[in-house]
């Protein structure tokens, strides 16, 4: 007698995936990544685990040749082998005409310079994900506005949520949030990018997902600050709580939602980014309190802590939008302007009392 397939997780949701029309009808079994990240390889790593042909875009050619020859990312994601549905290029063109879906992973502020002049052209029935965290520092636009600015795309919709790379890329569960202002667009994008293992929600308040993923680094710095000084729990719960409280001011202030930022892309990534040691924002804090300079912080990673730059877009946002946010300001001085941590201290303890 045949044995009946036993029915998994995994297994049912490639069953979904493989039979729902909207994807076949899109071309949606290859996707092309912008960027080879340790993010954009790990997403790269869970979709071609999925069965989805992969396009990684390097900026790097060491790197193409690390993942096409080894199926590693030796500088941005050591220890990791990738699936052999991974192809690495760093051809641009090629990576747009390849697929329909295209997830861009660009550091924020390079996504001009990566786009700009480069002639590439989108069609109206492509569909673009922006998993970049941040606010461009001259325009102060999210990283989707520069997206649609740039590549004149109709379809661009916003990926966040609490996703350390290393935790994900390592098999461990996470969940994230899809925000578009089209509906079906996000619906379509769910299904290509959950797994067994990355569970994905939908909205539909793109401003509130971005700008939630974006200030929770800022405030992740002042986090590792906080560790760094070895204030205690009581001080990191209220730094925590207070950061919540200006990034929602600043958010709602923007346009955004008020109850997105009580969701993944707002508590969730910032309790992650606060509390994990694998945090490059925290990392950043809590060295500056240990006494190192920014410029020496910078020069030991590899990766950009999106946080720094997101401090200088924040504080001109929020003045343009007459918001307080205090915290942000303190990360700021301490950045930028050289003021040692432990002065912070004071300055948020001695303000004007008021209600919560």
């Amino acid at each position: 007698m045949r044995r009946r397939a036993v029915e998994t997780p995994r297994r049912a949701s490639l069953q979904r995936y493989y039979n729902n029309p909207m994807i076949n009808n899109n071309q949606c079994r290859s996707v092309s990544i912008i960027g080879a990240g340790a993010w954009g390889t790990t997403l790269a790593d869970l979709l071609a685990k999925k069965g989805l042909d992969i396009l990684l875009w390097c900026f790097e050619e060491q790197t193409v040749q690390d993942i096409n020859s080894s199926k590693e990312n030796k500088k941005f994601l050591p220890g990791i082998k990738l699936h052999k549905n991974i192809t690495a290029t760093a051809d641009l063109e090629e990576s747009f005409n390849n697929s329909k879906v295209i997830i861009s992973v660009i550091p924020c502020q390079h996504i001009r310079n990566t786009y700009q002049d480069k002639g590439l052209v989108v069609s109206k029935d492509v569909m673009i994900l922006s998993a970049t965290k941040g606010i461009e520092k001259d325009t102060l636009k999210r990283p989707s506005e520069i997206i649609k600015e740039l590549l004149k795309a109709e379809n661009v919709a916003a990926l966040s949520g609490p996703n350390l790379s290393k935790e994900i890329a390592q098999g461990l569960p996470a969940a994230s949030v899809i925000a578009s202002s089209d509906d079906n667009t996000a619906k379509i994008l769910q299904e290509i990018l959950n797994t067994e293992k990355f569970r994905i929600y939908t909205s539909d308040d793109v401003i509130g997902v971005e700008l939630g993923g974006a200030l929770k680094n800022v405030i992740a710095i002042a986090a590792g600050i906080c560790d760094g000084l070895a204030l205690g729990s009581n001080a990191k719960s209220a730094l925590i709580v207070r950061g919540l409280a200006e990034i929602k001011r600043l958010g709602i202030a923007a346009g955004a939602k008020q109850g997105t930022f009580s969701g993944l892309s707002g508590i969730g990534d910032l309790i992650t980014t606060c509390q994990s040691s694998l945090s490059r924002n925290h990392s950043v804090g809590e060295q500056l309190a240990k006494g190192k300079t920014l410029v020496e912080i910078q020069k030991s990673m590899n990766a950009i802590p999106e946080g720094v730059d997101t401090s200088v877009s924040a504080l001109k946002l929020a003045e343009r939008l007459e918001v307080e946010i205090p915290i942000t300001r303190e990360v700021y001085k301490v950045l930028l302007e050289g003021k040692k941590p432990a002065e912070s201290i004071p300055s948020l303890m001695g303000r004007s009392l008021k209600s919560e």
